[in-house]
């Protein structure tokens, strides 16, 4: 008995999915009269229409009833809201815990010039070439 629900709940579950195979079924199956009645191409036999045309029309007005069903229902489901997020704010107030401190150099210009001038040498000649 459970398999049988199951089965009944899975063929409504995949019939709107089904119902464009269902309309192709029913075009093949009486092909023959679509072609003679309701063709649009009937009186111009060479174009090879056979009613595909008809078949055609189904299809899009099959596509559009489904489309506005979506719409719809998208448009006309409520939203349920999850969660709630105040509204962030905020103030300046008095800060806490500030302090400012001096700002001390590690060296002073002197120290500097004095350590550059030990490393960048101007290079020394040997007598060799005093002779230009």
């Amino acid at each position: 008995m459970r398999s049988f629900i199951a089965y009944i709940v899975l063929f409504s579950i995949m019939l709107p999915t089904l119902s464009p195979w269902g309309t192709v079924a029913y075009f093949h199956v009486n092909r023959a009269y679509i072609a003679k009645v309701f063709c649009e191409n009937r009186n111009r036999p060479a174009l090879l229409c056979n009613g595909k045309c008809y078949l055609a029309k189904l299809l899009k007005k099959q596509q559009e009833k489904k489309d506005k069903e979506t719409t719809e229902r998208v448009e006309n489901t409520p939203v349920a809201q999850l969660f709630y997020l105040p509204v962030f704010s905020f103030t300046f107030g008095e800060k806490l815990f500030v302090r400012k401190k001096p700002v001390y150099f590690a060296y002073t210009l002197s120290r500097y010039l004095a350590f550059l001038g030990q490393i960048i040498r101007p290079p020394r000649f040997s007598g060799a070439f005093s002779g230009f």
